[in-house]
């Protein structure tokens, strides 16, 4: 990750050495590193806790309290502690996502062409606040009074098109990603400041800050197993 932090590297190397440590004393015979398998619904937990830590809005808790259930929910059936039919419940999820859709259209006002000819939803409001779960959405940001906002993709990708937005001084941008992806497209006016912390996950800055910023959009949050590409 460019632009790593002290923390950054701390995390990242706390977790990179746990891991090596358990493959070796798997293959000394003297840990069965596949006996933790069960317990990948792990996973859920810490990413439904994560993004609970940096949520400024509603659905940011509610996504973050639902990845947290379903981890606690799928680890104590994996222990055998509670007995849950899956295959009864799956639908919830298709209502989750559903729902998930309606509110987030809230936040959209129309699809115009970009200067790529590519087609994206438009929004004026300042904040964004985007949820993708195993999907994947395009949203152009016009807002001149951008202020950041909330993205999270889980199993899904985000193309979040700033560029013709404008902000007055900094813009505070939250991210979670968890085996996904998110590009980010700037102005050419904007420094970026990035303090994510990726575990096992990378971030490209590709963009070129100007000779003297007086705008900076300032990026936060957690990269699990995923990417994100900044560029202007």
């Amino acid at each position: 990750m460019n632009r790593k932090s002290p923390q950054q590297r701390v995390v990242m190397g706390f977790v990179l050495a746990f891991l090596g440590v358990v493959f070796l004393l798997d293959n000394f015979r003297i840990f069965d590193a596949r006996s933790v398998l069960a317990f990948w619904p792990i996973v859920f937990i810490v990413v439904g806790a994560l993004k609970l830590t940096q949520a400024q809005r509603p659905s940011g808790y509610i996504v973050g309290a639902g990845l947290l259930v379903a981890g606690v929910l799928l680890t104590l059936t994996h222990m055998g502690f509670i007995d849950i039919r899956w295959r009864d419940w799956w639908p919830v999820a298709m209502i989750a996502l559903g729902l998930g859709v309606i509110f987030q259209g809230h936040l959209r006002h129309g699809q115009n062409p970009d200067a790529d000819g590519q087609t994206r939803d438009v929004t004026q409001d300042p904040a964004v606040d985007l949820t993708v779960v195993m999907g994947g959405t395009k949203l152009r940001v016009d807002s001149q009074e951008f202020r950041g906002g909330e993205i999270t993709a889980i199993m899904g990708g985000v193309e979040l098109d700033l560029r013709g937005a404008s902000m007055t001084h900094e813009a505070t941008l939250n991210v979670l990603v968890a085996m996904g992806g998110v590009d980010i497209k700037i102005p050419n006016d904007w420094a970026v400041s990035v303090n994510g912390v990726p575990l096992m996950a990378g971030v490209e800055d590709k963009s070129v800050p100007p000779a003297n910023p007086t705008k900076r959009l300032i990026i936060t949050g957690y990269l699990v197993m995923g990417g994100m590409e900044i560029k202007n």
